[in-house]
């Protein structure tokens, strides 16, 4: 049996290529940026006003207080989204200007409209009094404060969410590069499995690929669920994969049928196609029957355990890494939790633990084990909210100690270095 950290190095070593695609920038969200991605120009555009106000040449201002102050003629008004452009600009004037106006020069700052004092009290003055001296960039924004051209946007291998929506449109970038959606092909196995609502107590309702399409729903793949595979149909299975190596599916998934019953048939008829690499069962907790094969195409296979909380543990520690090694995804990373409960293992088995992940009242991430770790318990997977990582090469584990872990949902918990 395979330890699960080199298990993981081979499924990196046999990561497929995935192409890349331009799309329009608005529908790029969950999409993997093939590139970084630079700003076309600065951003803000100009300088504009942070303030509703009034824009005048600081320098007018260099001598003035309050016994000598100074009228400063209101020339017109400019509002965000006005031509800002004045033909002729006399000294001691002023612009009032509305937030996100533009300011040219020779204006240079902006008065907020809650310190301004009119020549006119009935507040329909052509002027406003300055009575003190006004510092240059008062309340302005500058050009190329937020985004800088050429600036860096968005990273090469970057999961794009909502907030780069929001810069690639604001920024003007209509196009993007992104990586294509890898196509994943999914069969359940199973003569006990049933789609039925109603089902005898012999029966078990078909949920694994649900909870799979479910799960990897926010990565950008394409994900097909086929027809059960029943025990006898080794033949039906075969003509499968033969026709999924014909067609654009990169990735084929099977849950049950890789263990070694008598209705096992799925590791012997992935082993008579010409394959580039191959593994059957790994030192691991729940999920030891798990098999991965790499064809000589660029396609591959996991055979995934038929239980469902050893399929979800499959999928997180083998499906997930491997879709983020194709995918040019940068590495995920863990946190560093102490566990708030002894634990016992065997100390050649990786251990994949259901359980609470909370930090106290100090900052400190702690990891609560969950009673009831069988894998046929779907309880304790329902109330986590974090998988806690034991490895092998230890066996008891106290209160305090340190572990890797990983939050039980891809939404909002993409830690990256």
């Amino acid at each position: 049996m395979l330890d699960y950290k080199k298990a993981i190095l081979k499924i990196k070593r046999n990561k497929i290529k995935i192409d890349s695609e331009i799309i329009l920038s608005i529908n790029s969200i969950n999409r993997v940026s093939s590139s970084d991605v630079y700003s076309p120009s600065n951003y803000p555009a100009a300088n504009n006003s942070s303030f509703d106000g009034y824009a005048i040449n600081s320098m007018e201002t260099k001598n003035l207080t309050k016994k000598k102050l100074r009228k400063f003629r209101i020339l017109k008004t400019i509002a965000a989204g006005d031509n800002p452009k004045i033909k002729k600009v006399p000294k001691y004037s002023a612009i009032e200007v509305m937030t996100g106006a533009i300011i040219q020069k020779p204006y240079d700052a902006v008065i907020p409209i809650e310190q301004i004092k009119f020549n006119n009290k009935k507040n329909k003055s052509s002027y406003i009094i300055v009575d003190r001296k006004i510092n240059k960039n008062d309340y302005i924004r500058f050009e190329g404060s937020d985004f800088k051209k050429r600036e860096k946007v968005i990273n090469r291998g970057e999961l794009i969410k909502p907030q780069h929506i929001l810069a690639l449109k604001t920024l003007g970038i209509k196009k993007i590069l992104v990586k294509k959606k890898p196509s994943i092909v999914f069969y359940t196995t199973g003569n006990e499995i049933s789609n039925n609502e109603k089902i005898p107590k012999w029966k078990v309702r078909n949920s694994n690929g649900y909870y799979i399409n479910s799960f990897l729903n926010s990565l950008p793949i394409s994900f097909k669920q086929k027809k059960i595979l029943r025990d006898h149909d080794s033949l039906k299975f075969k003509k499968e994969i033969l026709s999924n190596l014909k067609s654009k599916n990169e990735i084929i998934l099977t849950s049950g049928a890789v263990s070694a019953g008598k209705y096992d048939f799925i590791p012997g008829i992935i082993k008579k196609f010409k394959l580039r690499y191959y593994f059957k069962d790994v030192s691991i907790r729940p999920g030891k029957p798990i098999m991965f094969a790499k064809f000589l195409k660029n396609k591959v296979f996991f055979g995934l355990p038929g239980n469902p909380i050893s399929s979800a543990a499959c999928i997180r520690f083998f499906v997930l890494p491997f879709l983020y090694f194709s995918l040019g995804l940068k590495e995920e990373q863990s946190i560093n939790a102490k566990i708030k409960n002894n634990f016992n293992k065997k100390k050649k088995f990786t251990r994949f633990i259901k359980g609470k992940l909370i930090f106290s009242k100090k900052g400190i991430a702690e990891f609560e084990i969950y009673k009831g770790q069988e894998s046929f318990r779907i309880k304790p997977f329902t109330k986590s909210n974090a998988w806690g990582l034991f490895p092998s090469g230890k066996g008891n584990f106290k209160k305090g100690d340190l572990i890797e872990c990983y939050n039980s949902e891809i939404t909002n918990s993409l830690f990256f270095k």
